[in-house]
């Protein structure tokens, strides 16, 4: 007698492959969201407003960025300056003072490769009538031709004194604009102009400003007069300066550079003096850390949008699965799994966060690039915050989503049969 060969269960025969399950229930996923278009429309739109927020915070924290490191580098970012802090022993007096000297510029500049350009800075006092029967204190510094390039600085009319000027000891002076237009009107008025310093004329040959704004925190104030550096010694009356400013040929040698001029100065002083020497790296740096620090505290701010928006997205599934129990007994009658189930719903929820975030990826980017069309500003944009992104709003749908989806797939199918 034959005997017949058992058969497998119902649920084993028709099996489908996980392709076909995944395009089915991806394709259930979408016809879901047509038919609540204007539900989970206003849900994404959290998802919208959050990661085009994040791509915002990035944008705005790497234009501060730029702008910041641009402000600094206009000072003069391959600057180095030295000046003479004191001795280390505080009972050195006055006459023991160690003070810098043109000389020591000119070493540095034989020892240490790189350096391409140097100037020595005396600083002067004196009152000048402004008048009325007025006066006024005013800065003279005594420098070198190679003070302009150094100190990055923009003359707006006239011209910088030169080499000639500085060997023949031409009495010529360079003011700054906010002198100029105090004292005379208008910063081309000033050029040709006089003014009196320790009762010697001195011809006004032009007008400057910092390239960048430094509110008095630098050696120039806004009444400032540059002279040649060989006539104002004339009133030192000594070789000393009060600071040497070096200009390095290649940023990357500023740090090196740095550290060589201080070898040079203090092996040509007492051992007990102390010299500085300090160069805009090291305020770039915290600079780069302030912003960056800044842009992780906006991130975060922004995070909170995305987390509020995973709340509504969780809320909005929950209601799904509330009212469409019937229809979970129903799949769950003719064969659905729970795994299926809660796929299905995990995908709903990760296809409201992913359309959202991809709407405010296109809308984040968006209006950086229109910036860069409509002001002449090259705004930085970061491919690298769409990445992340799209990786969070992602997520998003993956950690709000797990909830209702749980739900529904634990959901008893003869229980929910029986649901109206």
């Amino acid at each position: 007698m034959a005997v017949a060969a058992p058969t497998r269960p119902a649920e084993t025969r028709v099996r489908k492959k996980p392709n076909l399950v995944f395009e089915e229930i991806m394709r259930f996923a979408y016809d879901t969201f047509c038919t609540n278009k204007v539900r989970f429309a206003l849900t994404a739109f959290g998802m919208v407003v959050g990661t085009a927020s994040l791509i915002l915070v990035v944008t705005i924290g790497l234009t501060g960025k730029q702008y910041i490191m641009g402000q600094i580098q206009a000072i003069g970012a391959n600057m180095i300056y030295a000046y003479y802090e004191g001795g280390s022993n505080s009972s050195i007096s006055k006459v023991e003072q160690d003070e810098l000297t043109i000389n020591d510029m000119r070493a540095a500049r034989e020892e240490v490769t790189g350096i391409r350009a140097a100037s020595p800075m005396v600083e002067l006092h004196d009152r000048i009538a402004v008048g009325g029967g007025k006066e006024r204190d005013i800065l003279v510094l005594g420098v070198s031709p190679q003070y302009a390039d150094v100190r990055n600085l923009l003359v707006l009319s006239g011209r910088f004194f030169d080499e000639d000027d500085t060997n023949a000891r031409n009495k010529v002076a360079v003011v700054t604009d906010k002198f100029a237009v105090k004292q005379f009107g208008s910063i081309e008025a000033a050029v040709g102009k006089q003014v009196k310093f320790s009762g010697l004329p001195f011809t006004i040959i032009g007008t400057f400003r910092e390239r960048v704004e430094t509110f008095g925190q630098s050696e120039i104030s806004e009444d400032t007069l540059l002279i040649p550096y060989t006539v104002a010694r004339f009133f030192s009356g000594n070789d000393y300066v009060k600071q040497i400013f070096f200009s390095m040929a290649d940023s990357g040698d500023v740090d090196r550079a740095t550290a060589q001029i201080k070898k040079v100065l203090q092996s040509r002083h007492r051992p007990e003096s102390v010299y500085k020497v300090e160069n805009l790296s090291q305020l770039l740096d915290v600079a780069g850390k302030t912003a960056n620090a800044l842009t992780a505290v906006l991130l975060l701010i922004s995070a909170v949008t995305l987390i509020v928006s995973g709340v509504g997205i969780m809320n909005i599934m929950l209601a799904t699965v509330s009212s469409r129990i019937r229809e979970i007994g129903v799949r769950k009658a003719v064969g659905a799994t729970k795994r299926e189930i809660k796929f299905q719903f995990m995908a709903e929820a990760m296809f409201i966060s992913i359309a959202g975030g991809l709407i405010g990826i296109i809308i984040g980017l968006a209006l950086p690039f229109s910036l860069r069309f409509l002001t002449s500003f090259r705004v930085p944009i970061s491919g690298l915050s769409a990445i992340i992104a799209i990786v969070v709003s992602t997520l998003v749908g993956v950690l709000f989503g797990t909830v209702p989806a749980t739900r529904a797939a634990q959901l008893d199918p003869v229980e929910s049969l029986r649901y109206e």
